[in-house]
């Protein structure tokens, strides 16, 4: 046959299998990646445990003795960021921009194991369930990227450059992400949105495997169920394109304020408030955790923790969250960020959008539209707050099991970000830059 003919260059199944298998080391570095992948998850979903048990601690705390909080959230607050800065500051924060800052190219490699290490990946989960001990507005979501990407990390130590850091990295982060929601597209999206801006063919494989394996380890510890659980959307009409279009522009507004907000708080600014967070960081990260518990109080406990309670509180048409709660959240999740402690703020923003979502349709007085503008919301204040869109209405779509909401979530993520663009350098490439600019300085 000739060698033109276009079939002399199919593959050839027997000669591919013997290639496959000729070579041990392939084979070993493979199951290196795949152990690492199991190890991250379980991470995840030990972390999940605990950081679900400080927040059961902290709310009979809460019921007990809620006056006492007004001097525990400020001391745990406090202790918090001088365990951070004494023994692992590449832990503060959320997470995510840490694992951007070490996939730059810029970043110095000796300075990469500041953010992405085993030690950090243990007193990530330490410290930010200790936040959640203390009541501050964190979540766990945006850590667990920091986690897993982590352990991925540190299986160059038995691969010997094999296989790319930056594919390693981009894999963890993408399943810390798909075990932290249970949302194993929203991983795949992230990879490519936020983490990688592409996806190479030669490491989609290993982000596939990465995923399906730590999310394997989150399906077997909580079982196959929605964040949220499952919403009931009526059959929209056109009357419900008024409360939508003003859910959307209010979060999309809103998040991008935020997000401005907190870019301006932790690269430095904020004048004199900004002096004495770098001059005295203990001292003010417990004025900080002060203004929290304030806040926390006035709110009757709702704009404690990272928010799921009360989102589901939402969802479930309960009217017991509280009149102000989106403001009051607002700050809770502002001042806890700016304190400098572990911990992400994934899961505020989404409370933040639900309320939202909430106030529309109380507003509106159509109970219901509620789970409806609820889920838009959400999707609209991530998307404005990330200004990721694809990554922000696939995990709402995927935590609320949302799916015949597809379009309404695209267009909501898609207007709210892009509303935040017109307002704001997206949030975790400027806390990135900031983080590999310091890198460089030192």
């Amino acid at each position: 046959m000739s060698s033109s003919d276009p079939h002399s260059r199919e593959p050839n199944l027997l000669q591919n299998l013997r290639r496959e298998f000729a070579d041990f080391r392939i084979w070993r570095d493979r199951a290196i990646v795949l152990a690492y992948a199991v190890a991250a998850g379980l991470a995840v979903v030990g972390f999940t445990l605990l950081a679900e048990y400080a927040a059961d601690l902290f709310a009979a705390w809460h019921g007990f003795n809620r006056w006492s909080l007004l001097l525990w959230t400020p001391l745990c607050t406090a202790g918090i960021v001088w365990l951070t800065r004494r023994f692992a500051p590449g832990a503060a924060g959320s997470g995510i921009p840490q694992v951007i800052a070490a996939l730059d190219p810029e970043m110095p490699a000796a300075a990469r194991p500041r953010f992405v290490s085993l030690r950090v990946s243990a007193a990530k989960i330490l410290l930010s369930s200790a936040g959640l001990l203390g009541g501050l507005s964190v979540g766990r979501e945006g850590p667990s990227v920091q986690v897993a990407a982590g352990i991925m990390a540190h299986a160059q130590r038995w691969l010997g450059g094999r296989v790319p850091v930056h594919a390693l990295l981009v894999a963890g982060g993408a399943a810390g992400i798909a075990a932290a929601f249970n949302a194993p597209l929203a991983g795949i999206v992230f990879a490519i949105e936020e983490l990688s801006r592409k996806l190479e063919s030669r490491s989609s494989g290993l982000i596939i495997a990465a995923i399906v394996l730590a999310g394997l380890m989150a399906v077997s510890a909580f079982g196959n169920l929605s964040y949220f659980g499952v919403i009931r959307v009526p059959h929209l009409q056109w009357t419900a394109l008024a409360p939508g279009l003003l859910t959307v522009l209010v979060a999309g507004v809103a998040g991008g304020l935020f997000a401005r907000l907190l870019a301006m708080s932790l690269t430095g600014g904020g004048g004199r408030l900004g002096w004495l967070r770098a001059a005295y960081p203990v001292r003010f990260a417990a004025g900080c955790g002060l203004a929290v518990a304030v806040l926390g109080l006035a709110s009757g406990g709702a704009s404690f923790g990272a928010g799921s309670e009360a989102v589901k509180h939402m969802l479930a048409g309960h009217a017991d969250v509280p009149l102000l709660y989106v403001p009051l959240k607002f700050l809770a999740t502002w001042l806890t960020a700016w304190s400098g402690v572990p911990g992400g703020i994934f899961a505020p923003s989404l409370s933040i959008g639900a309320g939202i979502g909430h106030d529309v349709a109380q507003i509106a007085g159509s109970a219901d539209l509620a789970p409806a503008l609820i889920a838009m919301g959400m999707a609209a204040f991530l998307a404005a707050v990330t200004q990721a869109p694809l990554t922000s209405f696939i995990v709402v779509m995927e935590m609320v099991d949302g799916h015949s909401m597809v379009l309404s979530l695209m267009a909501a993520a898609m207007l709210a970000s892009l509303l935040s663009r017109l307002m704001t350098r997206p949030l975790y490439e400027t806390l990135a830059d900031f983080m590999v600019a310091g890198q460089r300085r030192g």
